[in-house]
Parts: C-alpha cells; structure tokens; sequence
C-alpha cells in the first residue's frame, strides 16, 4: 500500500529523519580513508588485509541492494528502514570489541548491510510519503543536498575525531545518532509496502547476490592487479552469467524481484545514465584529489577535508534549487546542463596553469558541486517513472548505479591515473619499483635517500600533478559523453509536476 492522506508537517519532518540517516550513511563511506592510517598503526593489517577494510563495504552492500529493496516492498519499508538503522549502530558499536583487521573488516561488511537496508529504504519512503511528483522533487532535493553533505563531512569530522581520539571513536560517532533516528522514525515514519507482492524468488535473490557481489570484485581487482588478474576473470565470469540469468529471469516473471521493465521508460534511464556517468568521474577524481591536497600540498587530514568543502556547499545550494529551475526551464535542460556543468569542473582541473594551487582546484570544485545539483532531478525522474509498490526496485537501481559506478571510476580512471603517473616518474634509482608504485611509496623511497631524494619528491609529484589533470580530462569527456546522452533520452517537454508512472 501507498502512504495516502499523511499531513504536510508529517511528511517533513519524515524527510528531516530519511535526509539524517543518508546524511551519516554517506558520512560514513568517507570516513574510513581517513582512519585507515591510524588503524594500521594500532593493528598492522598486511597489505589484503588492508584491502577488505576498504572492500568489504561496497561488496556486501552492493550484493544485497537488490534484496534489501524487495525485502523492504514485502515487508514494510519502515520496517527495513528501522531495522537497518539497527544493525548500522550494532556494527557502529562492534568496533569496541575489534582488536584485529579480520574484526574491522566484520565491523566493515556488517555496516554494508546496514546501509544496503537504509540506503534505498529512503528514497522509496520519499516516492511513497510524497505523491505529489513537484513537491516529491523538492524532497529529494533536500535529499541530494543531505547526502553530498555527508560526503563533504566525513573527513572533517574524522579528522576532528582522530586528533582528539582513538579511531574507533570515528565509528562510535553513528551510535547515538542512529539511536535517535530509531526514535524518531518509530513516530514519524508512516508505514508502506507492496499490496501485492507475489510470491518470493529465492533463485533470483541468490543471483542478484552473487552476480552483484562479483562484479564489484571483478572491477576492483581488475583495477588494482590488471587486465590479466585469475582472480578478477573468474568473478567477471561469474558475474556475466548470474546477473544474465537474473535479468532474463525478472524479464520472465510477473513479480521479479528487480522491475527490468522501468528501463523501458527513456527519462528514467536518463536519471541512471546522469547517476552512473557522475559517480565514475567523481570517485576516481576526488580520490586523487584528496591525496593531491595531502601527498603534493602537505594538508593535514582535517585541513584536506576543510579544502573539499567547495563542492558540498554548492551541492547544498545547488540540489534544492534545482527543482525549481526544472519548473522554469525544463528538467531536460537541468538534467544535462548540470552534468555539462560538472564537466566543466573537470575541465578547469585538466586546463589549469601549471603548477596547480589550490584556488583553481577550489574552483574547479565550486562547479563540480553546482553541477551535482542534477543529481536531485535525475532521483526525481527515477523514482517517479516507478510505481509506488515498485519505488524498491528503482531505489535498488539508483543505488546501485552509484555503487557501481564508484568503482568503475576508481578501477578505470585510477588505472589512468597509474598509467600516466609511472610515465612521467623518470626514476631508474634505488627503490625504483616502490617509487612508480604510488606518490607515497616514492615519499618513503625520498625520505629514506636523505638529501638527495629531494630531486625524486619533486618529480613524483609533478608525475602525480599530471596525473590529477589528464585524468580530469579524462572524466570531462565521460561525464559530457552522457550529457548528451542524457540530452536524446530526455523528452523536451518533461515536467516533473505531471510526470508519474
């Protein structure tokens, strides 16, 4: 059932708890690349070890976004809502008992199933609590604005923590705050669900998890160890023959788990295609750039997450009035004028004066922001080209391109990143191979040779300078690549205030 007849004040005060618990959920996501430091001192992971802390996140939620989603339409979607606030801040509190990295990466892969609970959980209770499709676009304008927030936050905040406190304490932050949204939704969420559910796939929800779950392995381990990695070509095979089999599957079935079919609307691909083709230059972009401001301009981690923060205050500008300018000129326009515009960001990044400062990169961010307003249009188009029984699965759809998207970026972009930084080291010296590994492995390398690795710090970060900006160009081209797909999917005449499934 739909939620019908729930007041205005209700139905905001609702999003104020779904924008607060996407807002530490993303917070969360950045939290741990800050921590990692710290958490290798204390516990001394080996180098696979480190990579699950890293890992085991996205693969676990991205292998049960799908049946969270379907779950969540059965079951009651405050209901997962609540529950996955639950096991968020169970894992969150877990951390006091981790005394080793196989504990961290278990803290790790039980907040990805927290946040495969949560994360699509509230963007269909914003379809379901808001039936009006303009004033639903606004809602997930707020919702955009919430979660590009959390993005900025995360390292400030664990910055913060980390000078201050242990590292669990970076963990132990979403405790009481999952608490009071427990309270809080208990009271002000209203409750909805698919009348008519059908009957359960069990061989569907195992393909999606496993085919899910294998793609994402594939892609990062095809990113980090090659073309020609064992381990990444099984799991692409392995994930090729699940989610086939799962798609012709949901194609097949009356009640699928994963409603295939809303591909069939072009503005609701529109809004996939906005949030793939955002997400794989964003990720692999600003990652760099995180270690940029670190390795290369010597920021300290709080500072570092201070010099980001151009992006989400314009994002927090830009997502609410982005609705809005969609009613004046067409969400088609907005739709792909803010990815031509997050391209722009790019760009200034590929085209700026060498050596590159910070006011150009703060810039280049400010734009990078404004254009994510878009973001807000295209969970709008997604999620109202669905019907309400069926918000679960274009919320899992939303989600999912996002996560996959995430790691194309840093398995595609990151390797061009590589590529271009070891072609530009010219270094034949002692601890050659570390040095052309990473920034940070020819800063160890320098520091160890004493004055004269003074000549190798400098030509490793010109390597890496060079790095960030071809592979912003390289982004640039990706993301106006799908503004003008964006552009064709889109029909001239879209109005968000009469668009419904």
């Amino acid at each position: 059932m739909a939620v019908t007849g729930v007041s205005a004040r209700r139905r905001w005060a609702g999003l104020a708890v779904l924008s607060a618990s996407v807002l530490l959920v993303v917070m969360d996501m950045t939290v741990l690349n800050v921590a990692l430091p710290a958490i290798s001192e204390d516990l001394r992971p080996t180098s696979v070890e480190l990579l699950w802390m890293v890992d085991a996140y996205s693969l676990v939620l991205s292998g049960l976004l799908v049946t969270a989603s379907a779950l969540g339409d059965r079951w009651g979607r405050k209901r997962m809502l609540l529950t996955g606030f639950g096991v968020f801040g169970l894992a969150s509190t877990a951390v006091l008992l981790a005394d080793s990295a196989a504990d961290v990466i278990a803290v790790r892969a039980l907040l990805g199933v927290g946040g495969a609970m949560i994360m699509p959980s509230t963007l269909s209770m914003i379809r379901n609590l808001f039936t009006d499709p303009g004033e639903r676009a606004r809602a997930l304008g707020v919702w955009s604005a919430m979660a590009a927030m959390g993005a900025a936050l995360g390292p400030i905040l664990a910055g913060f923590l980390l000078e201050h406190f242990p590292w669990q304490s970076a963990f132990l932050v979403n405790v009481p705050v999952m608490v009071a949204a427990v309270a809080a939704g208990l009271f002000l969420l209203p409750e909805s669900r698919n009348p008519k559910p059908g009957r359960w796939d069990a061989l569907g929800t195992v393909l999606s998890m496993a085919g899910m779950t294998a793609l994402l392995y594939a892609v990062k381990t095809f990113g980090k160890d090659g073309l020609t990695s064992p381990a990444a070509l099984a799991a692409a095979v392995v994930a090729v023959v699940a989610l086939s089999w799962f798609v012709v599957r949901c194609a097949r079935r009356p009640d699928p788990l994963l409603e295939i079919k809303l591909f069939r609307s072009p503005p609701f691909s529109a809004g996939v295609v906005t949030a793939l083709s955002t997400s794989i230059a964003m990720a692999a972009v600003l990652l760099l750039l995180a270690q940029w401001m670190q390795l290369v301009q010597g920021y300290a981690p709080l500072e570092t997450g201070v010099r980001l923060l151009p992006a989400a205050l314009a994002a927090l500008v830009a997502s609410p009035l982005a609705p809005v300018l969609a009613e004046r000129i067409g969400a088609r326009v907005v739709l792909a004028g803010g990815l031509v515009v997050t391209g722009l960001g790019f760009l200034v990044l590929w085209l700026a004066p060498q050596p590159l400062g910070y006011w150009p990169v703060a810039g280049a961010l400010a734009l990078i922001g404004a254009g994510n307003g878009a973001l807000a249009i295209a969970s709008a188009v997604i999620m109202a080209g669905s019907p309400p029984e069926k918000s679960g699965s274009a919320a899992a759809i939303e989600e999912t391109s996002y996560e996959v998207g995430a790691a194309l970026g840093v398995a595609v972009l990151g390797s061009v990143a590589a590529a271009v930084y070891r072609g530009g080291l010219d270094y034949a010296g002692p601890g050659a191979q570390a040095a052309r590994e990473s920034l940070g492995g020819a800063l160890d390398v320098a520091g160890e040779l004493g004055a004269q690795g003074a000549r190798l710090v400098e030509m490793a970060r010109a390597a890496f300078t060079d790095s960030l900006a071809l592979t912003s160009g390289a982004g640039a081209a990706l993301i106006l690549v799908g503004a003008v797909a964006v552009w064709l999917l889109t029909p001239r005449d879209l109005d968000l205030r009469a668009v419904e499934h």
